[in-house]
C-alpha cells in the first residue's frame, strides 16, 4: 500500500470521528506536529484563521485537544500551544458513546415487541499481548 494511500485511508477513518472535515484535518495536523501555535495549524490545515480559532476551542471544551498558554516576553496576549489527546484517549470516548446510543436503540426495539428480550451491547478492547 502506498503511503499516500494508507493518509487517505487515515484521514477518512478520523474524519468518522468528527463532525466536520475541518475538525478532523486540525487533529490530524496536531497529530503530526505535537505542540503547534495557532498560526501554525492555522498554516498548516490552510483552513481560515477564524474557523481554525473557533474549532480549537471548541475542541479544547470536548476534551480533543489539550493546550498550554505559553509565557512571551512580547507586548498582548500569550499564545496557547496546542496537541491532540491521544488516538486511543478518544477511540475510548467515541466508543462509550457508541455504546449508549447503540443500546438505547436495542431498549427501543425491545419495547416494540415486547416477545424479544432486551440486549445489551459493549465494545470490547483487547487485552495487549
Amino acid at each position: 500500500m502506498s503511503r499516500r494511500l494508507g493518509t487517505r485511508m487515515l484521514e477518512s477513518a478520523v474524519h468518522e470521528l468528527f463532525d466536520s472535515r475541518a475538525e478532523s484535518r486540525i487533529y490530524l495536523f496536531l497529530l503530526r506536529h505535537e505542540g503547534a501555535l495557532g498560526e501554525e495549524v492555522i498554516r498548516g490545515t490552510r483552513l481560515h484563521p477564524s474557523t481554525v480559532r473557533e474549532l480549537l476551542s471548541r475542541m479544547y471544551e470536548a476534551r480533543v485537544v489539550a493546550r498550554r498558554k505559553l509565557k512571551t516576553d512580547s507586548i498582548g496576549k500569550n499564545p496557547y500551544l496546542y496537541s491532540a489527546v491521544p488516538p486511543l484517549v478518544l477511540l475510548r470516548r467515541r466508543a462509550k458513546i457508541l455504546e449508549r446510543r447503540l443500546n438505547l436503540v436495542a431498549a427501543y426495539g425491545s419495547r416494540q415487541d415486547p416477545g424479544v428480550p432486551c440486549v445489551r451491547i459493549w465494545i470490547q478492547e483487547e487485552a495487549a499481548e
